[in-house]
């Protein structure tokens, strides 16, 4: 027969035992914090804004492919008709 007492018992070390074996969340978090850091520094170069309108372009389209690609097909086919008139 168990007593609250020793229930109570268990429990509190089955709950420090987990404790002490869950990962450390801050130094792991200030470790890719600080890789994230020196990364953005390094890539900080002469060509750093036209690289950010290349991928602001690609988030852009990559998103609507088929719906610039429609968009290209009719504006070619406009000019296409216009040419030959």
């Amino acid at each position: 027969m168990t007593t609250f007492g020793q229930s109570s018992h268990s429990t509190s070390h089955f709950s420090a035992a987990n404790h002490l074996a869950a990962p450390d969340f801050v130094s792991s978090d200030s470790a890719a914090l600080a890789s994230h850091m020196s990364r953005c520094a390094n890539d900080r170069s002469r060509f750093f804004g036209f690289h950010t309108a290349l991928e602001s372009a690609h988030s852009l389209f990559s998103s609507r492919m088929v719906t610039c690609t429609l968009i290209a097909v009719v504006a070619i086919g406009t000019l296409g008709m216009v040419g030959m008139a």
